[in-house]
């Protein structure tokens, strides 16, 4: 009977602990208003760390943060859909004050979102679009339509059919063309296809651009995580498959820097490497040091700058909004609809980056160095 009455009184004591941690005072919806920043936590959830990007984002949202004295924890989930879940279990558990979540797949966290709204945590969606609940409180990105555009601009330009500022090229073509799209799971990848394919339509239309594989819909096209491997694979078979009777591919569109290295690989060892059998133009997206090596060097055509600094300055604006109990500022109501709701967002601008570009847009704000350029790797 004792043992019976000191497991139930630590039974207890453990829930207690439990609410307490999850619920009330600095922690989970507390009175964060007139709480000192060093009382408060923000609980920051990226999806990897095998690509850059997700580490600059990362540490720009912690360095942010901490330099306005809040506690952060920040973690990463290797792209392991279980092992965020249990991380984002974790900050809620632990008390965190708001979350900042870039999502593996932007559907697989329903159940998270729930016990952040039991708890009156405010959830920012960072970059990546939870979808399909009702508690995803903000959005910040950069206009991913506008991404697609701007990569299906990029093609057009470096064949020739488009100069930089617009105006209609001297190229005719018609060019060989192939297409590649992100993961399905990520919203964003949708954004980027359809502004890419809204673009290119008229030049299909015309016959101008052919894609000789015939694999035009995005699910064919997809990469699933965005891994480098997969997308090199695919180019190796799309090689094989619909380009073994001698005709050549002009141009890539890729909708990630990571994706555009397994494709600039493939077709390397296929031969394309200079004289009659030329580097296609190909693409990109998020200026990784790796990919602006290759674009500084005439390998890769192009990549889509989004300053991730600037992106980590917005969530960190958001969340300071919702711990003063206020609504973040929102310059987009209307686009980003999770299946649930539509999610208010602040969106930011982009930037294509060709080898004439690197020095003023990305050297000189401080992004890249000029060593870490020459070298292709950061540090």
């Amino acid at each position: 009977m004792r043992r019976r009455l000191l497991a139930a009184l630590s039974g207890a004591a453990l829930a207690i602990s439990l609410a307490a941690c999850s619920g009330e005072g600095a922690g989970g919806g507390g009175d964060t208003n007139s709480a000192k920043p060093g009382d408060l936590t923000i609980g920051v959830s990226m999806p990897t760390q095998t690509s850059e990007r997700w580490i600059a984002d990362g540490n720009s949202v912690k360095e942010k943060l901490q330099a306005k004295g809040y506690k952060v924890d920040l973690q990463y989930a290797g792209d392991d859909i279980p092992t965020q879940s249990q991380q984002i279990d974790q900050m809620i558990t632990q008390g965190a004050d708001v979350l900042v979540i870039a999502p593996i797949d932007g559907t697989a966290l329903s159940g998270q979102l729930q016990a952040a709204a039991a708890a009156k945590i405010p959830v920012i969606s960072y970059d990546r679009l939870i979808r399909n609940s009702p508690n995803v409180s903000f959005y910040v990105s950069f206009d991913n339509y506008k991404v697609g555009v701007a990569q299906a601009n990029a093609l057009l330009v470096g064949l020739g059919l488009l100069t930089k500022d617009g105006a209609k090229g001297t190229a005719t073509g018609p060019f060989n063309v192939e297409l590649f799209a992100g993961s399905l799971d990520d919203n964003n990848a949708g954004f980027f296809f359809n502004g890419a394919m809204d673009t290119l339509k008229p030049y299909f239309d015309a016959g101008t651009l052919k894609v000789k594989s015939g694999q035009t819909k995005i699910e064919q096209a997809a990469i699933l995580r965005w891994q480098q491997e997969t997308a090199q694979k695919r180019m190796e078979d799309l090689l094989t498959s619909s380009y073994n009777d001698g005709s050549k591919v002009d141009g890539v569109l890729s909708p990630f820097d990571g994706l555009s290295r397994g494709i600039i690989t493939a077709l390397q060892n296929a031969g394309y490497r200079g004289g009659a059998k030329k580097m296609p133009v190909v693409t990109g997206q998020d200026a990784e040091v790796a990919s602006v090596k290759l674009v500084n060097d005439g390998v890769q055509s192009s990549t889509v700058f989004k300053d991730t600094r600037l992106l980590a300055e917005q969530a960190v604006i958001a969340a300071e909004a919702f711990l003063r109990k206020e609504e973040p500022k929102a310059n987009e109501t209307k686009a980003y609809n999770n299946g649930v709701k539509v999610v208010p967002a602040f969106l930011l601008p982009v930037q294509t980056v060709y080898k004439e570009d690197i020095k003023s847009v990305l050297i000189d704000s401080g992004y890249l160095t000029e060593q870490e350029v020459a070298a292709g790797r950061a540090g």
